[in-house]
C-alpha cells in the first residue's frame, strides 16, 4: 500500500491505495468520480481523459501513485459555479454527442487540444482528437463542437 495525496478538482484528497491502482480507479472508486469512464482499459479509447498537471491523459494508463502530489481536473471539476465550461457548452449546443459515454474524455481532451491551439484548424482537430474514440457519432458534430467551444473561449462565442 502506498500513501497517495492529489489535488483533485481543486481538492486535497489522501488516500492509501494498492500500487498497482489505475489513476482511473482511484478516481471512480476512492473519490466517487464517476465521470471518469473506463471504456476500454487499454488507453485506446480515450473515455478515461483527465488532466494531471494541466495537460490531458488517459487515466487508466496512469497509476495513482505516479499522480501523487500532482493536481487532476475532472470532468465534475470543469464546470466553475453552475456554469457549464464553454467547451460543455458547444458539445450540447453542437449536439457533439449521442449516447454521451465517450463525452467526458472527448471534453476534457479538447480542452487540451484548445490550451495549445486555440484556433485550430480542422486538421488539428481531428488530429488532436484521434485517440478518442466514439462509437456512435461520424464526428462532424463533434468537430463542429470543437470549433465553437475554441470560438468561446476566445470569446467570439454567443453568450447566455
Amino acid at each position: 500500500m502506498a500513501k497517495v495525496t492529489i489535488k483533485v478538482n481543486g481538492k486535497n484528497q489522501t488516500r492509501n491505495v494498492e500500487d498497482r491502482t489505475l489513476l482511473a480507479d482511484f478516481l471512480r472508486d476512492e473519490l466517487g468520480l464517476t465521470g471518469t469512464h473506463v471504456g476500454c482499459d487499454t488507453s485506446q479509447c480515450g473515455c478515461c481523459t483527465v488532466h494531471v498537471n494541466g495537460r490531458a491523459v488517459k487515466s487508466c494508463s496512469m497509476l495513482a501513485v505516479q499522480a501523487n502530489g500532482a493536481q487532476v481536473l475532472t470532468i465534475e471539476g470543469l464546470a466553475k459555479n453552475g456554469k457549464l465550461h464553454p467547451v460543455q457548452r458547444a458539445f450540447s449546443e453542437c449536439h457533439g454527442l449521442q449516447c454521451g459515454f465517450c463525452t467526458p474524455g472527448m471534453i476534457m481532451a479538447t480542452v487540451g487540444l484548445l490550451k495549445d491551439k486555440p484556433n485550430p484548424s480542422e486538421d488539428d482537430i481531428i488530429h488532436g482528437l484521434e485517440g478518442n474514440l466514439c462509437r456512435c457519432t461520424g464526428y462532424i458534430n463533434i468537430v463542429k463542437a470543437v470549433k465553437m467551444g475554441a470560438k468561446l473561449m476566445r470569446g467570439k462565442g454567443k453568450r447566455r
